[in-house]
């Protein structure tokens, strides 16, 4: 089952538990939502690539904190066909 954050719990969460704090996109606040993070990575459009090095960090870190094991090198690992975003 997708893990889901609404209303005041989301609101609540610092920019900095979010992959994409500018958006607010991705919570990283547990083993469930870096999963689900890691698995929707290749559909978050109109972010620069240097936004998603910095996301994909930021998703690394938590998956270290939480025990979830990442099997990609990088966000460009993830799926061939969908990097499609704003160069750096």
């Amino acid at each position: 089952m997708k893990p889901t954050l609404k209303g005041l719990a989301r609101r609540e969460l610092a920019d900095g538990q979010f992959a994409f704090p500018a958006e607010r996109k991705e919570p990283l606040e547990n083993a469930g939502h870096v999963r689900n993070a890691i698995a929707r990575f290749s559909q978050i459009r109109r972010v620069k690539n240097s936004e998603k090095d910095a996301a994909w960090q930021r998703i690394l870190d938590a998956a270290a904190k939480y025990g979830v094991e990442v099997h990609e090198a990088g966000w460009r690992d993830l799926s061939p066909v969908r990097h499609q975003s704003r160069q750096a």
